[in-house]
């Protein structure tokens, strides 16, 4: 009975990643306002280690429109200029020797449409991998020995409860981000 208990466990913590995973995308996806979220995965070349834009600057949002950069070193703003630039955000940011302003251009319905269907790629990921985490504790289940079908049937249900209650969050999660991202 220890054994079943520790495979609920497992697909519920997989479950949980899929939506922390899912989160975490949605926090990358700018719905019209400035974050520094939004920079979060930006690496700076920095003395030939790559590393995290807010390991070497500190980022603020002065108003809902502009990210401002203050590197520590000041040697590294052409560095962390080159990487916001590489990094595919659509951002210009603009130095002015002591920082790095970036201006968030307001998004453009046929943008809003594109990040709106980013956000659903995203959660049709999580779906998936929720599932997959489904899935595998279905398969655990069957393999376990020396317990009846009725123990088995009624974790089976109990895996199908928190997989519909995980699809639900996601699809939550997508409603609200949607919601977001649409509003001008």
């Amino acid at each position: 009975m220890e054994d079943l208990d520790i495979i609920l466990e497992s697909v519920k913590e997989d479950m949980d990643a899929g939506i922390k995973h899912l989160e975490h995308a949605f926090g990358k996806i700018r719905a019209g306002r400035a974050s520094t979220a939004m920079l979060q995965d930006v690496m700076v070349e920095y003395y030939g280690a790559p590393t995290p834009i807010s390991q070497v600057a500190n980022l603020m949002v002065p108003d809902a429109m502009t990210i401002s950069i203050q590197p520590w070193d000041r040697t590294a703003i052409g560095a962390i200029e080159k990487a916001i630039i590489n990094s595919n955000l659509g951002f210009a940011p603009s130095n002015n020797g002591d920082t790095i302003i970036i201006n968030v251009p307001p998004l453009t319905e046929e943008r809003r449409r594109e990040l709106a269907k980013q956000a659903k790629m995203e959660t049709e990921q999580s779906k998936v991998t929720i599932r997959n985490a489904r899935q595998d504790g279905m398969k655990e289940i069957k393999k376990a020995e020396g317990v009846s079908e009725d123990v088995k049937k009624s974790l089976e249900e109990d895996i199908q409860k928190l997989t519909d209650s995980y699809i639900t969050k996601a699809d939550e999660a997508y409603k609200t981000k949607e919601a977001e991202i649409m509003k001008v």
